[in-house]
């Protein structure tokens, strides 16, 4: 009877060993699984670097294939990986770049179709919202596309249905400095002269731009009055049945700038008088409907204006964990260092925005200008659709010269690379007599600082570095200004930090540093 109850405990005893070893085992494979997807990844990413770098190579299709074809192999070999949706995601999009290319309707059909399977097959990965996201833009793309045709058909063959239709004009404005905004419904091509005062014929100093192919919309203001140091006011008109012509009467300006954003298609007027603003001396506006133009008492302290990235309907990137947006990281980020500037240092503080509302890039750069801010941060949160990327960065206004520097602005300029390329042949002009070096030194005292005080505080902290990249958000800043993405959002160790008081805590403390020491040595030099 004894031998019998021994042989079954060591028959149970057997059993179990061998449910462990298949336990083992298995996690052994899936291990093994999400190590040769990751590898996948990497090399098909690889691929699509090379594909990007080389316009040569992208006028062939089979080389977009060829590349869509690794990022496939990723989620087919690997379907349970945490890399899969990834890997489909990207095909997705190489798919959608193809057909900006190729105009073939399969290839955006194809796109969608891989949007559609990650909505389905991986509803709790962050790539869910990209992909739905994704998919109303090809959707959009298609609908205004039927919607031109129909249009094109209805209206007489001399009439062209790619006209654009200028939609509004906006301005800031204090005594130094106004930034005028033209807004419009598409992209087009204009022009613009400054013209001499002519006493002859009551003419004031003016400068007029030419928008081509354009209409005047119909609730465009016509008259806008400014009445500050430097403008008169801002008229619009139709001046030839395809030209829509923007002047403005000037009372005394010093120099202006002018460039074009996209995406949507504005054109930005920055006029400027004698003084570019002190540490000392403040004169600002209180936004309204139509624009801004009003006085205020000088101030005793330097200003900061923090800018939170992002806001109301512009979500900014997706977190890796769930309902994590970086539009409400950003404002908790800097609603932090603007209180812990105002108590550990003595400067006044201001934010562009307070709550989860939306602001164009264009008027937080204006909101700096008309308050004649000392120096202007703007916060974000980095993304990559490499999860295990981390680090800290901080970026100042230049030419960008590194790919990852074009992808980054081209995020946070919510356009394309493209884009970005284009801005790049006119931003040397649009830089003269802005503070590069003072923001590059910023920068510096900042990344080092924030770097310095996490790393001694949590593991697996990365110094990305300063880097350089034509962010919209920073053009036409006339103080020191800057953007940091303080972690990456997409990265699980990095997202579940960015939700943390505390890190956000420590986050700030390494910024306050670094503006500490930025402003003490700049007193030093001068």
């Amino acid at each position: 009877m004894w031998n019998k109850k021994f042989i079954k405990i060591c028959l149970v005893v057997i059993w179990g060993i061998g449910i462990i070893q298949i336990c083992v085992s298995c996690a052994a494979r899936t291990k093994s699984r999400t190590v040769t997807a990751k590898n996948r990844y990497f090399k098909a990413e690889t691929c699509y670097h090379k594909l990007r770098k080389n316009p040569g190579t992208q006028k062939y299709r089979y080389n977009w294939l060829r590349c869509i074809n690794k990022f496939q192999a990723v989620y087919r070999r690997s379907p349970s990986s945490p890399w899969a949706p990834a890997g489909m995601y990207m095909s997705g999009e190489l798919y959608g770049e193809l057909y900006k290319r190729s105009h073939r309707k399969s290839d955006k059909q194809e796109a969608i179709d891989v949007f559609r399977r990650i909505i389905k097959q991986y509803s709790e990965s962050r790539y869910r919202i990209k992909a739905a996201a994704a998919i109303r833009i090809l959707e959009t793309d298609a609908s205004e596309s039927r919607k031109s045709k129909r249009a094109t058909h209805s209206i007489t063959r001399k009439t062209v249905d790619n006209t654009t239709t200028i939609t509004g004009i906006r301005y800031w404005s204090n005594p130094t400095y106004t930034r005028i905004v033209i807004d419009a419904s598409r992209e087009t091509s204009f022009t613009h002269r400054l013209l001499k005062k002519d006493p002859g014929i009551n003419k004031p100093q003016r400068l007029y731009v030419d928008l081509k192919n354009s209409i005047q919309g119909k609730n465009i203001e016509k008259f806008t009055p400014i009445n500050d140091n430097l403008l008169r006011n801002v008229r619009s008109g139709q001046y030839t049945p395809n030209v829509v012509r923007v002047v403005v009467d000037i009372k005394s300006i010093k120099t202006y700038k002018i460039f074009s954003l996209k995406h949507p298609f504005r054109v930005v007027l920055d006029m400027s008088g004698d003084s570019m603003g002190t540490w000392s001396t403040e004169t600002t506006g209180k936004r309204r409907s139509k624009g801004v133009s009003a006085k205020q008492p000088q101030r005793d302290r330097p200003l900061i204006v923090v800018d939170p990235g992002h806001g109301g309907h512009d979500f900014g990137s997706s977190g890796y964990l769930k309902k994590v947006y970086e539009k409400d990281i950003a404002l908790q980020i800097a609603g932090r260092l603007a209180k812990k500037i105002r108590k550990k240092l003595p400067y006044e503080v201001l934010m562009t925005r307070n709550s989860d509302r939306y602001l164009t890039l264009e008027e937080r750069t204006a909101i700096a200008n008309t308050k004649n801010a000392d120096l202007f941060i703007s916060i974000h949160a980095n993304d990559s659709v490499n999860q295990s990327t981390y680090g800290i960065e901080t970026y100042f206004l230049n030419l960008a010269t590194e790919n990852s520097e074009i992808t980054v602005a081209a995020r946070e300029n919510a356009t394309s690379t493209k884009n970005i390329s284009d801005l790049q042949t006119i931003l040397t002009d649009i830089m003269q007599n802005t503070k590069i070096d003072e923001s590059k030194l910023l920068a510096g005292y900042i990344q080092d600082s924030s770097y310095n005080y996490l790393k001694r505080r949590y593991t697996h902290i990365k110094n990305k570095g300063v880097k350089k990249a034509p962010f919209y958000v920073l053009l036409g800043a006339r103080m020191p200004a800057i953007l940091i993405e303080t972690s990456f959002i997409s990265n699980p160790r990095e997202c579940k930090r960015l939700t943390r008081s505390s890190y956000q805590e420590h986050l700030c403390e390494g910024i306050v540093n670094g503006i500490r020491k930025y402003v003490e040595k700049s007193r030093s030099a001068s």
